[in-house]
């Protein structure tokens, strides 16, 4: 088996989606049906910017793009996959994935969200404060979720 550390990471796209109210959309996985949620992400596709990804992703995992872009996280941030997860999502060819992270504003009513897509991603979704983000999502994400709520948490806190 190839060592982990010799896979690349995949480059993705982060999007936290916040409402008039600073709550931030997260949705449960469909193909990991769990107690944990999380923000819509995505890969970044070849000769695709990481905002075009962001949006892209919007529309693909939620239905719709009605959104406008507040701030960029400055910097990539990186996870690692658990070993047992390793080999078995994205065809075994990445040890996890780098992440560039927008914040957006939400612009439209809550029934312009649509989880039935064409490719579901999420079984169920809400609007959830900023503060719970990193208590519920997958414990080996939990360090760059606390990286994107303190980079963004300064503007959704003192914008309410």
């Amino acid at each position: 088996m190839t060592d982990p550390k010799n896979l690349p990471y995949r480059p993705c796209a982060g999007i936290m989606l916040i409402n008039e109210n600073n709550h931030v959309f997260v949705g449960q996985r469909i193909d990991m049906p769990s107690d944990y949620w999380q923000m819509p992400q995505g890969g970044i596709d070849e000769g695709e910017s990481p905002e075009e990804a962001a949006i892209r992703e919007l529309l693909e995992e939620i239905g719709t793009d009605k959104a406008e872009l507040v701030k960029e996280l400055d910097q990539w941030v990186t996870y690692d996959l658990p070993a047992e997860l390793i080999g078995k999502v994205w065809k075994g060819r990445y040890r996890g994935q780098k992440q560039r992270w927008f914040l957006f504003r939400f612009t439209g009513e809550d029934n312009d969200i649509n989880i039935e897509t064409e490719h579901p991603e999420f079984s169920e979704w809400k609007w959830a404060p900023i503060d719970t983000l990193v208590d519920n999502i997958v414990p080996f994400k939990r360090d760059i979720y606390q990286e994107i709520v303190d980079g963004f948490s300064f503007i959704v806190n003192d914008s309410k």
